[in-house]
């Protein structure tokens, strides 16, 4: 089928139209790495009732934005999706996307600009998540999709990889190109090495770099039969062979829970842990101070924008009650000792609830609970003058939103990974009272349809 791309939408597919053959309605079809205003031909992979998913077999009319992808790996890869085009261009269109979607969802149109915070677009990622295989017993093959065909390659000894683009099938990579060249250095070194004898029982593997991008900390999830003799013996070979390694932390697959800063591929939960060597942690320093984090523990994941999101966070003030919700390691909690007499930080994640008391200075309270239990309980008693808000990509939910527009503070800085939900929540806030003097856009995921925002609302 031949198709016009109309725009991009959040989720990374162009969306295009055909109309109907009689008095139905048009078809809206979604198709992947594409531009406004591209013709393709494009082949059906999933139809419904006015709605279509396409793959594209050929670009007939391509745009003039239109570059050449850096990685080798690009349309195969589930991890990018604007490779293709040019980064200003990706800024542009993100603009437009959280506008529009906060006007489709929400109802709410913007009176200002969105301010932009544009990233360095490549080897940002200080965190990945890669996928582990090891060939046991018979050779295990891999199916390589190609722009043309699909051949079926052995797969290596071991590789390190992702999954492939809408599918849940391994992909080989020996490189990343938007993860720190640190994480990259040790991805070609365990690749060469051929995985040094890794347990076929390890299944994934992330790998987290402090600011510098001088250190590493890992941790494994690995079936629940693994043996800890194994897993320590890896973990010191591994170690030997790349000093700055610092650590790895083994936990338990499948058995992930308290998922209330899960962002993306990028927080791990609390989870069993079987098996530990080298520190459990590292010491990551931004503008602001220096925060402990964990194995398992959330932190944001690109490493050149963070200072800049902490300063738009954090009011220029001397005011005297704060409550960050959804507070991670204290990230924000930390620096808003600097500007407010009380802080309330509230995690339900305990292994991020253990870094977040040890980052926090006296002033700052922290709470292990749920965000929507800690605003039901006695405790809260008092109006805040700010409450932040970073939650997971579900957004606050109704519970929270009805909490916050009965207790009523004066500022609300709310910090969002999905432009729906944030619209969701927003339109609430709007509706109670709030007004939003501030609409920021971080761009934390380059290559990526991803979109961070920070929202500025007081009433």
């Amino acid at each position: 089928m031949l198709l016009t791309v109309e725009k991009l939408i959040y989720g990374g597919d162009g969306l295009a139209r055909v109309a109907a053959s009689d008095d139905s309605r048009a078809t809206t079809v979604l198709v992947p790495f594409v531009l406004p205003s591209e013709k393709v031909d494009a082949d059906l992979v999933q139809q419904k009732p006015g709605f279509a998913r396409g793959s594209v077999s050929q670009i007939i009319e391509p745009s003039p934005d239109r570059i050449e992808p850096r990685c080798p790996y690009f349309a195969r890869c589930g991890g990018c999706h604007y490779q293709h085009i040019p980064y200003q261009r990706q800024l542009e269109f993100k603009s437009q996307i959280l506008r529009e979607t906060l006007e489709r969802v929400g109802k709410i149109k913007l009176a200002s600009d969105i301010r932009v915070h544009p990233s360095p677009p490549w080897n940002y990622r200080n965190r990945t998540r890669l996928q582990i295989r090891t060939k046991v017993g018979t050779e295990a093959r891999t199916e390589v999709r190609t722009d043309v065909r699909t051949e079926a390659r052995a797969t290596p000894d071991f590789a390190l990889g992702y999954f492939r683009f809408n599918l849940h099938e391994f992909l080989p990579v020996r490189e990343c190109p938007i993860s720190s060249p640190l994480i990259n250095r040790l991805i070609a070194q365990l690749t060469d090495l051929k995985g040094l004898d890794c347990p076929s029982s390890i299944e994934e593997l992330e790998l987290f770099a402090d600011s510098a991008d001088d250190h590493l900390l890992a941790w494994a999830f690995c079936a629940r039969d693994a043996n800890p003799a194994d897993l320590l013996r890896w973990a010191e070979s591994l170690r030997r062979e790349f000093p700055n390694l610092l650590g790895i932390h083994f936990f338990s697959s499948r058995r992930r829970f308290n998922k209330e800063k899960e962002d993306d591929d990028d927080a791990p939960a609390d989870t069993k842990s079987l098996a530990q060597s080298g520190n459990q942690s590292l010491l990551y320093r931004t503008a602001h101070a220096e925060y402990q984090v964990s194995a398992g523990s959330f932190f944001q994941v690109n490493r050149h924008l963070i200072d800049d999101l902490v300063s738009t966070v954090i009011p220029n003030s001397d005011d005297d009650l704060a409550l960050d919700l959804y507070a991670g390691v204290g990230l924000f909690s930390v620096p808003l000792a600097g500007s407010f007499h009380h802080i309330f930080a509230v995690e339900a994640s305990q292994t991020s609830f253990t870094d977040l008391r040890h980052n926090v200075p006296a002033v700052v309270k922290a709470v292990g609970a749920r965000t929507e239990d800690y605003l039901r309980s006695r405790y809260v008693r008092k109006r805040p003058d700010l409450v932040v808000l970073d939650p997971p990509r579900t957004g606050i939910g109704k519970t929270v939103t009805r909490s916050l527009v009965e207790l009523a503070p004066r500022q609300i800085r709310y910090v969002s990974c999905d432009p729906a939900t944030l619209a969701r929540d927003i339109a609430s806030l709007v509706a109670a009272g709030y007004r939003i003097e501030e609409a920021h856009m971080f761009d934390l995921f380059p290559q990526t349809f991803h979109i961070e925002s920070v929202m500025l609302l007081a009433r």
